[in-house]
């Protein structure tokens, strides 16, 4: 959802597969990340899919870049 939700935005990400990357995997749980999806946007992480508060620090990201 997040992956599909960023696309359509034309946004890009980097996808880390907590599955096949050990690093990214303790990452996560060094964060005390309980589930994914987490989104990390200008060092601010959003749990879960939450189509509001993405959409607004993508705007407020957008804005402090001066691409808005």
């Amino acid at each position: 959802m997040v992956k599909d939700f960023l696309s359509q935005r034309g946004v890009s990400f980097t996808l880390k597969n907590l599955a096949t990357d050990a690093d990214a995997r303790e990452e996560f749980i060094r964060q005390g990340y309980l589930l994914p999806p987490v989104t990390v946007i200008d060092g601010e992480a959003i749990a879960g899919f939450d189509p509001v508060k993405l959409e607004q620090m993508l705007e407020r990201g957008a804005k402090t870049r001066g691409t808005a």
